[in-house]
């Protein structure tokens, strides 16, 4: 009887549409529901940011040969991107996302608008079944709670996969991993600004001739400096100060240089010492906040007495899960970076690079509740070292299992680019500007090609995220 309802995919991001296309290629039942009013929501935030990968690394498998294949109504005359092109978020949206979540065979099963406040489980005849009830918990339904323009609806499904991300709950600026006191307040009134501005574009204005303080030790925060340093050339009032949590650490800090295998990366901390010996910018250790008061000015009380007077406080301080919505779901989550345990071990980032993660699927990313997956981002945790190649696997491994082929399931394979270092801030992500870039920042993601074989393995290079203003 559950075959009779779909796989539902929380997000119609790069990894939900790609879990989408995998499930659509082995004849199941899909539906997407995605929070914003299209797809790459969230990517469309960071628009502005170029990516170190040029095209013949940022489309999956599934989702090429869906958008290249013709069929009876679909004429499969989507032109790919020309491969050695580098995209911009905005172009990843309008050159493949937008593209894909319009296919036919996708289209129809994307609700736009609709945002999942709970994830639990239901018997098909109506009857509940929360956390503490384990009889025939495994033949139950999944029932999605959806918030919408219209009111709230519930849906039911066979599977879950939370794509959801991290984006909508970035880590608190304040010490010891909550919120510094009046962080709310500032961040409404705007001197709190979003993770990842564009100093160099739309926020040119508000950042000129202003001191800005970016908080965090991790490529996210380097990103920002660089492009707060090119902006210094134009207008030279304005003053950039760079707070770190502890100490600075030259190699933490500046990245493997020459000794990266991506040279995009590589380059971010050769230009960011560059601008910290010129004096553009001041490195500040020990900026440990615990209050932040609002006034005509954004005043930052550290933890040693200090008070820091700034105009604007960049948080490049990473993001974590919202598990909120599934409380009443049996997860067996790490308890140090909030994945599915057993991922946990594989990407502890006091341990592991970016480059340095294993290939791991289906039954790693597995819980206690059947038939529920965290996949992507969201499946970090807390960890800063998520690649999109990994994310892609992770759903090609999924989709399989869902479909029944333990073989195609089990068999996981990835490839990733040695790195001199990859931060393990968790106020971090691992990202590096291309050569010449003004502006640099990251979502955690990176940009791999996806080679399909008949048995579903995937091969992926991973490069990524740079931004790059015209």
């Amino acid at each position: 009887m559950n075959q009779d309802y779909p796989i539902t995919i929380i997000g119609a991001g790069p990894i939900g549409l790609a879990a989408a296309a995998h499930l659509i290629e082995r004849n199941q039942q899909v539906r997407v529901l995605e929070a914003g009013s299209t797809a790459g929501t969230a990517i469309r935030a960071w628009g502005h940011i170029r990516l170190f990968s040029t095209w013949r690394y940022n489309i999956d498998a599934a989702a090429r040969r869906l958008l290249e294949t013709p069929t009876a109504n679909y004429a499969g005359n989507w032109q790919a991107p020309r491969e050695t092109r580098r995209p911009s978020g905005a172009d990843m949206v309008t050159e493949y996302l937008e593209p894909l979540a319009a296919h036919p065979a996708l289209s129809p099963a994307i609700s736009y608008g609709h945002r999942v406040t709970n994830v639990t489980r239901v018997q098909a005849d109506g009857h509940g079944v929360d956390k503490t009830r384990s009889k025939a918990r495994g033949d139950s339904l999944f029932l999605l709670r959806t918030e919408t323009a219209t009111g709230t609806k519930d849906l039911l499904a066979r599977a879950v996969i939370d794509a959801s991300g991290t984006w909508m709950t970035p880590n608190p600026v304040g010490r010891s991993g909550i919120e510094a006191i009046g962080e709310d307040e500032a961040r409404r009134a705007g001197s709190i600004t979003p993770a990842l501005p564009d100093p160099l574009g739309a926020d040119a204005e508000a950042f000129a001739g202003k001191t800005i303080l970016v908080l965090g030790a991790g490529h996210s925060a380097a990103n920002t400096l660089i492009s707060l340093g090119r902006l210094r050339q134009r207008h030279t009032e304005t003053r950039i100060l760079w707070g770190l949590r502890g100490a600075a650490n030259p190699v933490r800090l500046y990245g493997g240089g020459p000794a990266d295998e991506l040279p995009a990366r590589g380059q971010l901390g050769t230009s960011l010492r560059r601008f910290v010996e010129n004096g553009d910018i001041t490195l500040m250790e020990n900026v440990c906040v615990t209050a932040v008061e609002t006034g005509d000015r954004l005043t930052v009380v550290l933890a040693d007495n200090r008070n820091l007077v700034v105009d604007l406080l960049v948080p490049a301080t990473g993001f974590r899960p919202d598990l909120a919505p599934l409380s009443e779901l049996r997860l067996d989550l790490d308890q140090i970076v909030e994945s599915p345990r057993e991922l946990g071990p594989l990407i502890d980032p006091e341990f592991h690079s970016c480059g340095t993660v294993p290939a791991h699927g289906e039954s790693v990313l597995s819980h206690p509740e059947s038939g529920f997956y965290i996949v992507g981002m969201k499946s970090y945790g807390r960890a800063p070292t998520f690649l999109m190649a990994t994310g892609y696997e992770q759903v090609r491994s999924i989709a399989a299992a869902l479909a029944g082929d333990r073989a195609a399931a089990e068999q996981v394979e990835l490839d990733l680019p040695e790195t001199g270092v990859c931060s393990t801030d968790s106020a971090s992500s691992c990202a590096s500007p291309e050569p010449d870039a003004e502006v640099v920042s990251c979502c955690g993601t990176s940009e791999p090609v996806a080679i399909g074989f008949a048995t579903g393995t995937l091969h992926g290079h991973t490069e990524l995220l740079a931004a790059q203003k015209n």
